[in-house]
């Protein structure tokens, strides 16, 4: 019978206000007029004629004496008049140096906060500095890891060195809590030559190319796990499939001859180019019933071992590919 394994496996608007540096009304406008009622000719009337202008609009009477003091007044008041108008103008020409004054203080406040900040970037670059180079992406799509199956599946990549001490190290393994000490280990090229029953002839027409066995024994029961190598995935496949018999028992140190002229509990499984088999009993040669859980759960740690042990020769060689350079 066979038995399961694990599977395979993103500039501020100015606000100055209005009429600063306008001429002040009501001043500068003249409030003489001229004298009404006199009959007097104007110089150059030519008589008959209507009244001509008088050139002296102050003067008084019908003499031809200007009025002075009508005059020092108008000439009075165009003075003031021209004061405002000078005074309206210089406060204009104080509000407009005023404003500029504020737009190159809020003009030199900003540059000295963005200096103060590390400025603001123009784009040209610093003249001593080099320009920062833009971060470049590769758009071509890494190479996946490889994957651990395919190194215990193809025998031109799975080179590692192989023996039964190293596929079946130290002197005891515990499977989950459960401890099982071990016993005797072996490798040979005669795949035959370690079978029971039609095995042999099964591994030898498969391309059998090498069996590697330990015994593990734990509270009376006696198991023997062998691992069988094959030239490809496809021959240890069929060799699992057309399976019949076992793995032979392998004895001693300290593991008596077990499962011989008795029922035995054998399985058989495989991954990659490897095939793996369990023959598990009782030390004392009693006969296996399917109510002895003891044999099953044993043949079970076995196996999963086995694999787990395959399985890492191939998650070795795929990191170690991994890392090399062209790889």
């Amino acid at each position: 019978m066979s038995f399961g394994g694990p599977q395979w496996p993103q500039e501020p608007q100015q606000g100055g206000q209005q009429g600063h540096g306008q001429q002040p009304q009501g001043y500068g406008q003249q409030g003489y007029g001229q004298p009404q009622g006199y009959g007097q000719q104007g110089y150059g009337q030519q008589p008959g004629q209507g009244q001509a202008p008088d050139p002296f609009p102050g003067a008084q009477g019908g003499g031809t004496t200007p009025d002075w003091g009508a005059l020092a007044d108008a000439s009075a008041s165009r003075n003031r008049r021209k004061r405002w108008l000078i005074i309206g103008g210089g406060a204009v020409a104080a509000l407009v140096v005023g404003a500029i004054v504020a737009t190159a203080v809020v003009a030199s406040g900003k540059k000295n906060d963005e200096a103060k900040n590390g400025g603001v970037p123009t784009g040209t670059g610093s003249p001593t500095a080099a320009p920062t180079p833009e971060p470049t992406f590769s758009s071509v799509a890494p190479p996946p890891p490889p994957n651990p199956k395919d190194y215990i599946s193809d025998p031109k990549k799975d080179k590692a060195p192989l023996s039964a001490e190293g596929l079946f190290p130290g002197k005891k393994l515990t499977m989950n809590k459960r401890p099982y000490t071990k016993g005797a280990t072996s490798a040979t090229t005669d795949c035959a030559a370690v079978t029971q029953g039609g095995l042999g002839a099964v591994l030898k027409k498969n391309g059998c190319q090498r069996v590697l066995r330990a015994t593990y024994v734990k509270d009376g029961v006696a198991i023997t796990v062998g691992v069988a190598v094959f030239p490809s995935e496809a021959a240890a496949l069929k060799a699992k499939s057309q399976a019949t018999g076992g793995i032979a028992p392998l004895v001693g140190a300290g593991v008596r001859d077990f499962c011989h002229a008795t029922v035995c509990l054998r399985r058989s499984n495989s991954v990659g180019r490897y095939a793996y088999f369990t023959q598990a009993g009782f030390a004392n040669g009693k006969k296996v019933t399917k109510a002895d859980k003891p044999i099953f759960q044993a043949s079970d740690d076995l196996g999963t071992f086995a694999f787990n042990q395959i399985y890492a020769r191939g998650r070795a060689q795929a990191s170690a590919a991994a890392g090399a350079p062209g790889e």
